[in-house]
């Protein structure tokens, strides 16, 4: 585990070719759509709404699980099973309205893709939230033509932080995962790079679950995009 961004592990970072990139917490600081969303499902099933601190801690782990702790909280296990599926309609819904309204790009985040395209990185988008919002979002914030490709929480069996989504966005760009750097803002996104074979490289400025993301496991962690690129520029100018 290396804390400072400027020197990181020259063996796990070489000869890096492609990154796949995290959506919310990582490209796109979304925390207000999901608060606004679940206080509209909150509001349609008559239950209070979550408060954003909450909402933060449970970010990251695909909408199936956001919206069981939001039931679960407010009503308990049984009650979030019988409610989960009218909250479910309900949330998507009104996510699919809100999609964007509220999310702001974190500062570095456009400059850092284009300057990875600039060394010739081939870039992927894969995210826990549903395929569909995630194409609108990245559409709506003008980032999504720097993807060659983008994988949702429904594009694949299982989700991060399972290896799985990540193993198969690595066969889709057709590199070797040792070759092929996971970027994120959560365990979920360390983990499942970790398992896959990835180097990873973690933001300082997400979401982790509301837990302090120096103290998950990765080769590198950096405060802007932005910074990514030099991280990288040697082994990518090699490659050129």
């Amino acid at each position: 585990m290396n804390p400072d961004p400027l020197f990181p592990p020259a063996p796990a970072l070489s000869g890096v070719q492609a990154c796949i990139v995290d959506l919310d917490g990582t490209l796109v600081d979304t925390l207000d759509d999901f608060v606004a969303a679940l206080a509209g499902m909150a509001a349609e099933l008559g239950l209070p709404a979550p408060d954003r601190d909450q909402v933060r801690g449970w970010v990251g782990k695909g909408s199936e699980h956001l919206i069981r702790s939001v039931l679960s909280s407010v009503s308990g296990s049984d009650a979030a099973e019988r409610l989960f599926e009218p909250a479910w309609n309900a949330y998507q819904t009104h996510y699919r309205r809100i999609n964007g309204r509220h999310a702001e790009l974190y500062a570095g985040a456009t400059q850092g893709l284009e300057r990875l395209r600039g060394q010739g990185l081939r870039l992927a988008c894969l995210t826990n939230k549903p395929t569909e919002f995630a194409r609108e979002l990245l559409a709506s914030k003008g980032i999504a033509d720097h993807f060659e490709f983008v994988f949702g929480g429904d594009a694949f069996a299982r989700r991060k932080p399972d290896p799985l989504p990540v193993r198969e966005t690595c066969r889709h760009l057709g590199t070797q995962a040792a070759r092929t750097l996971v970027v994120g803002d959560s365990m979920n996104d360390a983990q499942a790079a970790r398992q896959a074979g990835c180097p990873v490289v973690l933001v300082t400025y997400g979401y982790n679950h509301g837990q302090p993301v120096r103290a998950v496991d990765a080769d590198a962690y950096i405060d802007s995009l932005a910074d990514l690129p030099q991280l990288l520029l040697p082994s990518s100018a090699s490659l050129s």
